[in-house]
This record gives C-alpha cells, structure tokens and sequence, in this order.
C-alpha cells in the first residue's frame, strides 16, 4: 500500500487515477509522495519515507529542487498540462491591450443611469475604440509549450510572428506554424514587434531580463505582456517605459503593489492556470508520474532527475538508485550486487547534471545485506526497491 498526502488542494479527476493500493494521508509523516500546487516546501521538515515530490504546475520555486535531490527525492512538475488556459489568458491580455475594453466597461458601468444611455455611448466610443492585432507583429520569447500555442494561435488571428528560443526542441519546432519567422536574437524582437509576450522560466540568468536596456530597442508604443513570472522584468524600469509612452500597455498575471492600480497596466489576479481544466490535466500528469515512479521506477518530467524508462515492472527484483553523477557509481554496484550473487537482467543509467539515476532489473531479490552496502557507497542518495 502506497500512501500519498497532498499540500494542497488536488482535482479530484486527478486522485481518482489512484489505484486501490494507495491511500490518501492527513499528514505528511510516513507517506511515499507528495503533491503540491503552491504551498512553500522551502521550510518543510520532509520525512524520510518521502520518495517523490510531484508539482502540479510547471514552476517549482517553491520546492527546494537540489535539496531534494541530495535525499534521492525525485522532484516532478506537469509541463504543458495547463499551457491552454495560459494560451487563452494572453490572446485575451492582447485584445483586452489593444482595445480599451476595460475603460469601456467601467464607463458604461458609472453612466448606467444616463438617460439616453444608448446614444451617448455612441458619442463616447471612440475613446475606447483602439485598434486591430490582426497584421501587427507578435514577438514570442520562449517557444515551449505555452509560446508554441500563443504563437499558433496568432498565426490564426493573422498576426505576423516572430519566435525567439535559443534551446528550441525538436519536438517544439515540429509543432509550430511554418509561418512564424525564427529570429536569432533578442534585439530583432525587441526592435520589430507591436507586441511582445514572455514565456521563459524564472533562473538567474533570466531574472529581470526585461530591462531598461531591453525597453529602450523597443518600438515606440509596444504592449508587453507578461503570465510566466513577474521577476522577469525589472518593474521599475517597467513603470518608467509606460509613463514616458515607450510601452502603451503593460498585462501581467502577477498582482504587487508596484504595479497594481496603476494606468497603462492590467493586472490579472494570477488567472492564467486557475481553469478547472487545467487544475484537472495537471492533477491527471502529476498522479501519473507519481504512479509511474512508484510502481515502477520509471521518471518523467523530472527537474531534478533525468527521465528513465524501463517499461512495467515484471523482474523479480527491480531496485532504483538515485545517486551523485560521479565517475566509478555504476562499477561499486555491479561489484556489490555480483559479490552477493546477483545477477543483472536489465539495467539503464541517466545523468542530469549533477545528478544521476539508475534502474536495475535482477533475476532475484535484493538481499537486506546488499541493499545495506549499497547505501553505503559515498554519493549513493537513495536505494529502493521497487515494489
């Protein structure tokens, strides 16, 4: 019997993948894995039965990611599981930009009691008139799975697209319109497009990348958008390209008290993947991933560990290995497994960084005592044995 406790709430289409051998926990305290949207792991005491930690989301800046992995607790998250409710959230961001929707509401709103409402609201319009995206040019700053769908879908809108991802995947590229336009560099975006949409993850080299010195290739006018992570761009840079005109309107999902209230920006309350349809994709990858790596050992979609597949578990004995990716790992287990007279029937390692994960099918169980020594091996961070 698995046992799982969940940190937050879970869509219940997704626990319902659960089989009958798992049983939900009140507690963290003796559980195999964990799943969690938003709440902060940082500080968490995890226990030492916890073997997985599954995100069901794409960032995972409230999971300590290395830590985890240096207790072999292999730490997943659900990229593209809600990449549709974001993809939505942004075209709607760029027609909500480009047409002063917003304004037009709250002036019908606070003259509902005119008389004539009908006919003044035809004197006023053109106030809130704006303009068309349909042939202005799109700039897309990260082709994963969420650029990708913005990017096809504004090739549908008829809006000219400009992509940017220097690590574009073959599997990305496959995927996209034959009609965006591929640059090769930041400054063709940034000098190019009416508009502009982030869709990288949050790292050190990217953290406040959207700068004054980025603001100032821009075109005159250009409306940024903004649903990955707020700390991409630098807010106070930010404030100074939309009160000098340089930006025309900046939308964010990232409410603070930097740029919430202000004119020339639209704040959404984190909307992007708060759908039911994408709590309920995410839930559905996550359990799958959990159910995967538990049963049988196998990991996708890790952003710790290297993804490793051997198929069901139908060995006699399959034993996981989450160590350090250091020379001599793999020759201090074959050594002890073959000393205790265990013979390998299949076996596959994968590295990720500095990390490194091994699956070994044996034609007989493990013993305690080769388990044991096992763990003893300087780097070894987690022996299991596959149930």
């Amino acid at each position: 019997m698995f046992q799982y406790h969940c940190l937050n709430p879970i869509a219940e289409k997704g626990l319902k993948l659960f089989g009958d051998n798992y049983k939900k926990t009140e507690t963290a305290d003796q559980c195999d894995a964990i799943l969690v949207r938003s709440a902060k792991m940082h500080d968490m005491e995890l226990p030492k039965s916890v073997c997985a930690v599954a995100r069901a989301g794409a960032g995972v800046n409230n999971i300590p990611v290395k830590e985890y992995a240096e207790k072999g607790v292999v730490v997943f998250n659900t990229p593209g599981a809600n990449a549709n409710g974001v993809k939505e959230l942004v075209l709607a961001g760029m027609l909500l930009a480009s047409r002063d929707i917003v304004g037009g509401i709250e002036w019908v709103a606070q003259e509902k009691d005119k008389e004539h409402i009908g006919k003044l609201a035809e004197k006023q319009k053109k106030q809130f008139a704006g303009c068309e995206i349909s042939g202005k040019k799109l700039g897309i700053i990260g082709l994963g799975a969420i650029g990708a769908m913005v990017a096809n879908a504004a090739c549908g809108l008829g809006m000219e697209v400009y992509g940017y991802d220097p690590y574009l995947s073959i599997d990305a590229a496959w995927n996209l319109s034959r009609t965006i336009k591929h640059s090769k560099s930041l400054d063709e975006i940034y000098s190019q497009c009416d508009y502009i949409t982030i869709h990288v993850p949050l790292l050190d080299s990217t953290k406040k990348m959207i700068n004054k010195e980025a603001f100032d290739k821009m075109k005159d006018g250009v409306v940024l958008l903004n649903f990955a992570r707020d700390l991409l761009v630098d807010e106070d840079a930010l404030i100074e390209a939309v009160e000098s005109g340089k930006v025309k309107k900046y939308v964010t999902d990232f409410a603070n008290e930097t740029v919430a209230g202000r004119e020339g920006i639209l704040v959404t309350p984190h909307l992007g993947a708060s759908t039911e349809e994408s709590e309920e994709n995410c839930a559905e990858m996550a359990v799958k991933e959990i159910r995967d790596y538990l049963e049988n050992g196998n990991i996708k979609n890790s952003v710790n560990y290297p993804n490793c597949d051997m198929g069901t578990c139908v060995a006699v004995g399959r034993i996981s290995l989450a160590h350090s990716n250091t020379p001599n790992m793999i020759s201090q287990v074959t050594k002890i497994l073959g000393s205790e007279g265990l013979n390998i029937a299949d076996m596959t390692n994968k590295s990720k960084g500095e990390f490194a994960y091994t699956l070994i099918d044996l034609e007989s169980a493990a013993s305690a005592k080769a388990l044991d020594e096992l763990k003893e091996i300087e780097g070894m961070y987690r022996v299991r044995v596959v149930k």
